[in-house]
């Protein structure tokens, strides 16, 4: 009965017909075609297409529950990852408007156990991903935490609040960290005085008629119609869990109707004005007053700007802003100058979000310059280096205070390795000169250092978002 149930369903939504006609023509036979490949026995995706104000397709694919047959439809809840950074930075909008915040406060103002990092972290630069706090699970992966685990926001803050220092000086550069937007959420709660989905959903939410969408601050609460999130592991689709109560950075669980109500605000405020909105839409900047590039994409800068990365695609206006959770793929695109968005919400950890959206955009599109054609790749030319003499002077037990977690170095089968309770042994590959790397959830690069007279006294540990974390060797 349930694979029959969910065939109907499936026929119901297969035959659907697209709401609108881009240039005349039907394109709901050559979305369908992108989306062929998914049926009743794979994960899959809904789709959202907004033109010209009003939704103008809209679909299911594929299958939200693969142990009880439900099939994908525009109402199911996804939850969306990064592209929630959006509406945390569009929340701090919102208490400045309404008086309660500065952009240019000092975090501490709001979270003062926050340590005194020597330079004034801004609430500015926890938007613009320039204020160097190191990012959340970056650090947390060096402390033997692993993306299943259990994690809550009280556990972040505590792991925030003992690093001492900043991966840069802030408002210098950019680097991606989810740990500001755990922090703006933050702000909200403490200036609010509700929870942070508390305030979301009276300010947000409830406004814009978004019923199917909320901030998820416990992972073992209920809710209805949520797809699972599967990735294909051996021919064998598996279930990836997301065990997360962290909301800010991510934990917006949300439908593609709703987000059509979302992108809709845009044009037509309802929350917010035309004034904050053309503030937040504009590109983060630097303290010396350049655009924070987040990316360059053929040639062409991507500025970020709060949550969303504004490009030049093809000659068209684009904000976006994609989103990887367990298996769960988001991605959001507005091209404000077409009225044209597009939304996808995915529970396949193989689906190509960004690339599938653009095609599907292309259809709508009619200004779109040819597409360039793709530069090879340059080869690789990793220059070659003498390898470390002596691995025996790397071994011993190495302690960092902060993290309160400990690494031993031991040499084995002619090889370096670093043991961790709760990882086990980690090969490295010896990078010459007392430096490795290796992998620790993330890849990572370490260099050991030494004393005036050679001997080795710790390590320094970086992965992408977590820099020059210091180790100190200890007594075994």
């Amino acid at each position: 009965m349930p694979g029959t149930l969910f065939s109907i369903a499936l026929l119901f939504i297969a035959a659907s017909p697209a709401l609108g006609q881009p240039n005349g023509a039907d394109v709901s036979g050559e979305i369908d075609r992108i989306f062929s490949n998914y049926n009743a026995s794979t994960p899959g995706v809904a789709v959202a297409v907004v033109k010209d104000g009003k939704m103008v397709f809209k679909k299911g694919y594929g299958t939200a529950n693969l142990e009880l047959d439900v099939p994908i439809t525009t109402t199911t809840v996804f939850q969306i990852a990064s592209v929630s950074k959006q509406f945390t930075a569009f929340a701090i909008y919102l208490l400045e408007k309404q008086g309660k915040v500065s952009l240019e406060d000092d975090v501490r103002k709001y979270i003062p156990e926050l340590p005194a990092y020597g330079k004034t972290v801004r609430i500015k630069h926890l938007l613009a991903h320039t204020s160097g706090v190191k990012d959340q699970s970056a650090v947390m992966s060096l402390a033997g935490w692993q993306s299943a685990d259990a994690t809550t926001t009280e556990q972040v803050l505590r792991m925030l609040s003992r690093q001492k220092e900043l991966n840069f000086e802030p408002g210098s550069q950019y680097l991606y960290s989810n740990s500001g937007y755990t922090l703006l959420a933050e702000i909200v709660r403490r200036t609010s005085g509700q929870s942070f989905a508390a305030y979301t959903k009276k300010n947000i939410f409830e406004p814009l008629g978004m019923s199917d969408t909320q901030f998820y601050d416990d992972y073992e609460k209920l809710v209805r119609n949520r797809a699972d999130s599967y990735e294909l592991v051996s021919g064998t689709y598996k279930k990836m869990p997301l065990t997360n109560s962290v909301d800010g950075p991510s934990n917006l669980y949300t439908t593609v109707e709703d987000m059509a109500k979302w992108v809709l605000n845009f044009e037509k405020p309802v929350v917010g004005d035309a004034e904050l909105i053309r503030r937040f839409d504009e590109p983060s900047l630097l303290d010396n007053g350049e655009r924070v590039v987040f990316a360059v994409s053929d040639g062409k800068p991507g500025y970020h700007a709060k949550g969303q990365i504004l490009w030049n695609e093809r000659g068209v206006k684009r904000y976006s802003h994609g989103g990887h959770a367990a298996a769960f793929r988001s991605f959001l695109g507005r091209f404000p100058e077409q009225r044209l968005s597009v939304i996808a919400l995915s529970n396949d950890e193989h689906y190509l979000n960004a690339d599938t959206s653009m095609k599907i955009a292309e259809m709508y599109l009619k200004d779109l310059q040819p597409a360039p054609a793709p530069n090879a790749a340059p080869a690789a030319n990793r220059p070659t280096v003498a390898p470390n003499a002596s691995l025996r002077d790397f071994e011993g037990r190495f302690y960092n205070a902060e993290l309160d977690t400990a690494y031993r170095a031991k040499v084995a089968s002619g090889r370096l390795l670093l043991s961790h309770l709760r990882y086990g042994d980690i090969a490295l590959s010896d990078e010459g000169k007392d430096k490795f790397s290796g992998r620790i959830e993330f890849p990572v690069q370490i260099e050991f250092v030494r004393s005036s007279n050679g001997i080795v006294t710790g390590f320094r540990i970086s992965n992408w978002g977590a820099k020059n974390v210091k180790f100190e060797k200890a007594a075994n």
